[in-house]
């Protein structure tokens, strides 16, 4: 019963997700004005802004000028929600409420980068942000920072070591992006890292620590690159002008590492 009830709130949760999607790239409040039709402009009434039941009421068009409403609304508001009683299978936790926030961030950014290839700073370092509050009371299942500080002559508290490993894991593979990044566009005169991504992946690291981080950086290399060049070559592209959306896939792996845990790659590295 917690699992569908988690799963009913995704969904709200994912309508909220599709406000920030439409206008937090363009820096605008997700408070007002009220959601509206972005062709006519028409107000849209409570009853037809409920999650996948008004999309498919009103056929994937305005009630009022006819104009196509996008697929993106129902998927985002169908992913949360499955996403969160997916999560909440067992039950709900602190744990399971701390990936929740996670993955629902995760999808605004995706979903915001396939659209605009922008990154908002409202989930990115608000990501941040929360995910570091968050390791106080749900702390990230690792001890390196804790190793660390022992092999430095030092025993951190418990909660010093929450704090830790999620500093760890958002600070270490975000500077050394940042600075790769930085490196290639001084080598060869044009970005090739977006400073949005490398806070995207402080984020992930504030939520996951330091192993997360770096899987979730290995999947989405990979997944990216492969699906990159085949969608350079069936479109056609210029593969020295066009801008894959890292951050989609970047937020992809986070949601594997998330939903399906790390241990099934390290232990495939053993």
């Amino acid at each position: 019963m917690e699992a569908v009830l988690a799963g009913l709130f995704g969904l709200l949760i994912g309508s909220f997700m599709n406000v920030c999607i439409s206008r937090w790239p363009d820096e605008k409040s997700v408070v007002t004005p009220r959601s509206h039709c972005p062709k006519c402009n028409a107000l849209i009434a409570w009853y037809d802004n409920i999650p996948l039941l008004s999309w498919l009421l009103l056929r994937a068009r305005c009630r009022h000028c006819q104009a196509a409403i996008s697929t993106r609304y129902p998927a985002v508001e169908a992913l949360v929600g499955v996403c969160f009683y997916w999560i909440c299978r067992d039950g709900i936790s602190p744990s399971a409420l701390k990936t929740c926030v996670f993955v629902a961030m995760l999808v605004g950014l995706i979903f915001s980068d396939l659209e605009t290839l922008l990154l908002p700073d409202e989930l990115t370092i608000g990501g941040c942000v929360i995910g570091f509050a968050l390791s106080a009371v749900s702390p990230i299942a690792d001890n390196i920072f804790a190793t660390l500080a022992a092999a430095a002559g030092f025993a951190p508290a418990t909660r010093v070591a929450a704090f830790g490993e999620a500093a760890l894991g958002g600070i270490l593979p975000a500077g050394i992006f940042w600075f790769l990044g930085w490196a290639f566009e001084k080598l060869r005169h044009k970005e090739g890292l977006g400073f949005g991504d490398v806070k995207m992946i402080a984020m992930i690291g504030a939520f996951l620590g330091l192993r997360g981080a770096l899987l979730s950086i290995v999947l989405a290399s990979v997944t990216g690159s492969i699906v990159g060049l085949a969608w350079i070559w069936v479109t056609r592209k210029d593969a020295s002008t066009y801008q894959l959306p890292f951050g989609a896939f970047l937020g992809a792996g986070a949601m594997l590492t998330a939903l399906a845990g790390q241990e099934w790659y390290w232990r495939m590295l053993i």
